[in-house]
C-alpha cells in the first residue's frame, strides 16, 4: 500500500469516527421521553384494579365500576385509551406499580404514611371511614376489646390491616387473621355465611354490599375519615402525576367527579333492610310467575328484562290485580289512555301491561335528547315514564337556566322537586307536578335492578369465596407483623 493510499484509506477512517461521534452525541444529547410522553406515544394507559363492586367488574354491557369509570376519563383526558389489569391479590396492586408494572393503581387506595414512603399519590378524589361489619343475629362488638370474641380477618396489604396493627399497640390480646386472595367483598359473603364473624370495609364498600347481604350490619367505626387516591410508581419524572393533578382539579371543578360519585353510590342507601327483605322473598314467590313475560317484552325492545322487572316491582310489587288511587292499575300500572294508545286494550292481564309497559319505556328512551349520554338517559327515560316525558324536560329546562347541567341527571334530579313549588312551576309548560317523588323512583328502580342483576347472574365473588374457605387458610397476624409492615 503507497502512502497515498494509507493517508485516503486514514482520512476515511477519521471521517467515519468523526460521523459516528456526531450521531453518538446527538442521541446523548437528545432529552428523554418523560413517562407521560411514553404513553401518549405508545397510545395506552395501564391500570392497575381490583375485580369488586366498588372499582371494577363486568356489567351487563361490559366493563364497569368507579374506578374504571374514573381511570377511563383520565385516560381520555391525556388523549390514550385505557388498559385494565386485575391482579390477584391486592398487596399483588401494590408491588406491581411500585416496581413500575403499570401506570397507575386505581383499586380505592387509602393514602397512608406508610405508603407515601414507597408510593406516589394523586390528589384524592374520595373519602371513606373504615368500618366493623359483623352479621346479624350474632352478637354486636361495641368495642376493639369485643373482636377478641369471634373470628376477625382482613385482606392482607391494606389499610386496614394497618389500623389493626396500630390499635394491637394499646390492645395487645387484639388477634385477626389476614386473606391474601379474597378481597373485602368475599370476606363480607364470609360473614353472611357465618363462616367468619368480623372484618373491616370501607363506608363505600359496605354501602354498596349491604343491599346483596342485608343481614351485615355496621357496629361502629374503627378510623377517622380517610382518603382514597391513586398510586404512581415513585420516580424523579413527576409528568404522570402533574398531568393526575390537573385531570382532577378538572373534574371537580366541572362536577364530573362529583356525578361519578352519584353515579356509583349515591342511591345505595336508599334500599332499607324490611324493603330489601320483601323485595327478596317476592323474587321467590311472586317472580317466577312473570319472569319468561318480563323476558319476552324486554327482548322485544331491546332492554335488559331486570330493568322491566324492576319498573314493575315499583309500580306493584308484581300484583296483575294493583291499582292505584289515580286509576294506574296492572303491573306497570298503565293509565286506560297510555294503553289504549299503545294497542293495549286489557291493561289487567299480565302479558299486556309488561309488553305496553316495557314499550312505553322504549318511548320514553327515545325521546331523551342524544344529547344526553348512558346511564344519565336511562335514569331520566325512568322518571320520565313516573311523572310523564313533559314534566321532565320542564325540569330540563330549570336545571338550564339555573346554570347547571341539563344533560346530567345529578343536576336535574336537584330541581325536579322545584316543580312542586309555585315560585317555579308557574314558569314551567306542564306546571305542577310531585316532582320529588321520580327522584325516590328512580333511585328504588336502580336499588331493584342492581339486586336483581346480583341475584340472576354467576357470582364469581362467592364462588372464589367459598372456593378459598375450603382450600386455604388465612394467616394468623400477630405482633411479629409490626415490624414488617407492608405497604
Amino acid at each position: 500500500m503507497t502512502q497515498h493510499t494509507k493517508t485516503i484509506v486514514t482520512l476515511i477512517s477519521l471521517s467515519g469516527l468523526l460521523v459516528t461521534t456526531v450521531i453518538l452525541f446527538e442521541i446523548m444529547s437528545k432529552p428523554s421521553l418523560s413517562q407521560l410522553e411514553r404513553i401518549k406515544k405508545s397510545g395506552v394507559l395501564t391500570v392497575l384494579t381490583r375485580s369488586a363492586p366498588t372499582t371494577y367488574y363486568e356489567g351487563t354491557n361490559g366493563p364497569a365500576g368507579f374506578e374504571y369509570d374514573l381511570a377511563s376519563l383520565f385516560a381520555e383526558y391525556i388523549g390514550v385509551s385505557a388498559m385494565f389489569k386485575t391482579p390477584e391479590t391486592f398487596s399483588q396492586v401494590l408491588s406491581d406499580i411500585q416496581t413500575g408494572k403499570a401506570d397507575i393503581a386505581a383499586a380505592g387506595i387509602t393514602i397512608t404514611e406508610q405508603r407515601k414512603k414507597h408510593l406516589t399519590f394523586t390528589p384524592p378524589y374520595h373519602e371513606i371511614t373504615e368500618q366493623i361489619i359483623y352479621r346479624t343475629g350474632t352478637q354486636r362488638p361495641e368495642t376493639t376489646q369485643d373482636l377478641s370474641k369471634g373470628i376477625l380477618e382482613v385482606v392482607k396489604g391494606t389499610s386496614h390491616a394497618d389500623t389493626l396493627k396500630k390499635l394491637k399497640k394499646i390492645h395487645p390480646k387484639l388477634q385477626w387473621y389476614t386473606n391474601d386472595t379474597l378481597g373485602t367483598d368475599g370476606l363480607l359473603f364470609l360473614i353472611n355465611q357465618k363462616l367468619i364473624d368480623f372484618t373491616i370495609a370501607d363506608s363505600n364498600q359496605i354501602t354498596l354490599i349491604r343491599r346483596f347481604y342485608p343481614q351485615l350490619h355496621v357496629a361502629f367505626d374503627i378510623s377517622p375519615p380517610r382518603q382514597l387516591a391513586w398510586a404512581l410508581q415513585s420516580s424523579p419524572d413527576q409528568s404522570l402525576y402533574r398531568a393526575s393533578v390537573k385531570f382532577f382539579e378538572s373534574i371537580k371543578q366541572n362536577k364530573i367527579l362529583e356525578q361519578l360519585i352519584d353515579r356509583h353510590f349515591g342511591y345505595a342507601e336508599k334500599l332499607n333492610y324490611a324493603t330489601n327483605c320483601t323485595f327478596r322473598q317476592h323474587i321467590k314467590s311472586r317472580l317466577p310467575y312473570y319472569q319468561k313475560i318480563f323476558e319476552s317484552a324486554a327482548f322485544e325492545q331491546g332492554l335488559d328484562w331486570r330493568l322491566i322487572a324492576a319498573i314493575g316491582y315499583q309500580e306493584s310489587h308484581w300484583r296483575k290485580n294493583a291499582i292505584s288511587p289515580t286509576g294506574v292499575r296492572g303491573i306497570m300500572m298503565l293509565t286506560r289512555s297510555t294503553a289504549k294508545q299503545l294497542g293495549f286494550e286489557n291493561r289487567i292481564k299480565p302479558e299486556n301491561s309488561i309488553r305496553g309497559g316495557a314499550l312505553y319505556f322504549k318511548q320514553r328512551l327515545k325521546r331523551i335528547p342524544v344529547s344526553v349520554p348512558d346511564p344519565d338517559r336511562t335514569w331520566m327515560a325512568l322518571a320520565a315514564y313516573n311523572i310523564g316525558y313533559g314534566h321532565l324536560n320542564d325540569a330540563r329546562i330549570l336545571t338550564k337556566n339555573q346554570g347547571d347541567n341539563p344533560n346530567k341527571w345529578l343536576d336535574v334530579k336537584k330541581h325536579l322537586p322545584l316543580l312542586s313549588q309555585k315560585k317555579w312551576y308557574q314558569k314551567t309548560k306542564y306546571g305542577y307536578a310531585r316532582g320529588h317523588e321520580p327522584v325516590l323512583y328512580v333511585e328504588k328502580v336502580r336499588n331493584y335492578y342492581d339486586l336483581l342483576t346480583w341475584l340472576t347472574e354467576d357470582n364469581s365473588i362467592e364462588r372464589q369465596a367459598m372456593k378459598t374457605q375450603t382450600e386455604s387458610s388465612p394467616q394468623l397476624d400477630n405482633e411479629n407483623a409490626i415490624l414488617n409492615p407492608v405497604i
